[in-house]
């Protein structure tokens, strides 16, 4: 797997409208084709102001998560009270072409993504990204932060691992046996529904921390439970001791988007939203 080449990209752009979102075919720069959904926001009774309306959330999910799994749709409902989003299933994910790499050229995914955002109208873009998602949206911030229309406005991860190769709890472990063994690749594409690439990274491309510091001026949250099964404490603390960085740490919070409630997740928005 190679992280090289985060550069210029187009996007094939199939859309069908319905009366629900729109739904869209994007393209990689390496020619996978990406599912996404963009939903327009949609305010409480009360009105927001118009400079939320020109914002977008890009939600990058889980290992496993696509634009239809409930924890990801409950996600982007709750935001949608506060901005646009856009949703999208990672390669290798739900109806998207290739194959998972784990969180390597799923920036060039999130990247697209992205710049559809732009192309539908909104002035600023965010991405907040949850697990793997979250490792992918910080790698995106500090590879693109000066690629125009690729660029986010604010990154927020929740979740996310420090450092690759972590092995230190028991689901990861077993998240290490479903991606680097024949038999546990047989259980993700049948059992989880994700196809995962066979291939080692190659070169190891930039790990989450080292992501940070060349992040900012961008800001930065982190988002993080304190009873995460997947990964401890300190790999938020490490995060945020990297760069430039807000840490709220959840207490009773699990993993990911199944873990985060409608109320951190309007935070998040609030957060995201804010001038």
């Amino acid at each position: 797997m190679s992280s090289e080449a985060e550069g210029a990209f187009h996007i094939v752009d199939v859309p069908s409208i319905t009366r629900g979102p729109l739904r869209a075919t994007l393209r990689t720069p390496d020619g996978v084709r990406i599912e996404a959904v963009h939903a327009p926001h949609k305010p409480n009774k009360a009105p927001h102001t118009a400079s939320v309306a020109d914002t977008a959330i890009v939600v990058a999910h889980g290992f496993t998560g696509s634009v239809d799994r409930p924890a990801v749709r409950r996600a982007a409902r709750v935001f949608g009270r506060r901005a646009g989003v856009v949703t999208f299933s990672f390669r290798g994910h739900g109806r998207s072409g290739g194959r998972s790499t784990v969180g390597d050229r799923e920036v060039l995914d999130l990247a697209a993504a992205v710049r559809w955002a732009r192309e539908l109208g909104y002035a600023r873009v965010a991405t907040v990204g949850f697990s793997m998602g979250g490792s992918v949206v910080l790698r995106h911030a500090a590879l693109y932060r000066d690629a125009g229309e690729a660029r986010t406005d604010a990154v927020v991860a929740v979740s996310a691992p420090a450092r690759w190769y972590y092995r230190g709890t028991a689901p990861m472990r077993r998240l290490h046996w479903v991606v680097t063994r024949p038999a546990g690749r047989l259980v993700g594409r049948y059992g989880l529904r994700t196809r995962i690439h066979d291939r080692d990274w190659d070169p190891v491309p930039m790990s989450p921390v080292e992501a940070v510091p060349l992040i900012a001026p961008v800001p930065l949250l982190v988002v993080h439970g304190d009873r995460d099964p997947y990964f401890p404490v300190d790999h938020p603390r490490m995060l945020a001791a990297a760069g430039p960085a807000e840490l709220w740490l959840e207490e009773g919070m699990g993993h990911a988007e199944n873990a985060a409630d409608d109320a951190l997740l309007a935070r998040i928005a609030d957060w995201v939203s804010a001038p």
